[in-house]
């Protein structure tokens, strides 16, 4: 029987899973194991978020597909769904925002009685955000935590002029906590000591060494299909053949959104921009 003490863990990873690779995949794999080898946590749902359309990254393909391409990626998962609630809204939603709406779904799925242990019900919910304003203190969904997981390169992003809110970033650190992979070159343990405001709130960001190196990137993987080369084992084998069979990933695409300026910086750089 489980130790009452132990902690319930939803991690959310959100990104624009362009292509999704294994390493994707991984980096939930590593979380996991992480979080429950301290003996404080078990993790039972992981939670994946394609951004949408209008986020505006050069190369971004179409959020179908790649909401798509995550499901199937996920299909022989028993623990890790995808959600399209991000990809439907028609402008883009801040990675706040997003968590805010998870932990209310979870928060819901809890007062009815459903099982966080399992994706089966979430794997076909689709429902409406509900706006949540917390306190200070890291979320629990009931007895559960939501957790936001990322790279390393997410991490370090918060300290990119513009990219975030201030208050965002405070949310998500001190409201919900981070678990961050890290990667070949990345010192994340630097950049928090060297930020006094992730330093503040050092204790609810996991950093995870990933000692089997692996260096798959969506940008590498793109590239090597559009010049005709061999993707296969850096992602899945159904999701390289929905690539196929939709001829994504050309010259073409990747110039999409090409001398757009990122959704982010559109908003938070707008005067009037105060919300």
């Amino acid at each position: 029987m489980e130790h009452p003490s132990i902690i319930k863990v939803v991690l959310l990873a959100c990104g624009s899973f362009n292509p999704i690779t294994n390493m994707h995949l991984r980096m939930f794999e590593l979380a996991r194991d992480h979080l429950e080898d301290t003996g404080k946590y078990r993790v039972v749902k992981g939670i994946m978020s394609p951004v949408g359309d209008a986020y505006k990254k050069k190369g971004l393909i179409e959020a179908r597909h790649r909401l798509e391409m995550a499901r199937l990626a996920t299909d022989s998962s028993d623990w890790i769904t995808v959600d399209s609630w991000e990809t439907l809204q028609p402008e883009w939603v801040e990675t706040a925002r997003v968590a805010r709406h998870y932990y209310e779904e979870l928060l819901s799925a809890e007062q009815n009685n459903d099982d966080v242990d399992t994706v089966k019900y979430a794997k076909k919910r689709r429902k409406e955000e509900k706006y949540f304003k917390g306190s200070s203190h890291q979320k629990k969904i009931g007895s559960s935590h939501l957790m936001l997981l990322c790279g390393a390169d997410v991490l370090e992003s918060f300290g990119v002029p513009n990219l975030w809110k201030r208050e965002d970033i405070i949310e998500i650190l001190g409201h919900y906590g981070v678990v961050c992979i890290t990667r070949s070159g990345s010192e994340p343990h630097e950049f928090i000591y060297k930020s006094d405001m992730l330093w503040n709130y050092r204790k609810n960001i996991h950093v995870v060494k990933e000692w089997v190196t692996n260096e798959i990137s969506a940008t590498h993987v793109r590239r090597a299909i559009r010049r005709g080369l061999s993707v296969r084992y850096l992602l899945p084998d159904n999701v390289l053949h929905y690539i196929q069979e939709h001829n994504l990933y050309s010259a073409e695409s990747e110039q999409k959104n090409a001398g757009v300026v990122l959704a982010p910086l559109q908003r938070f750089l707008s005067p009037s921009s105060s919300s």
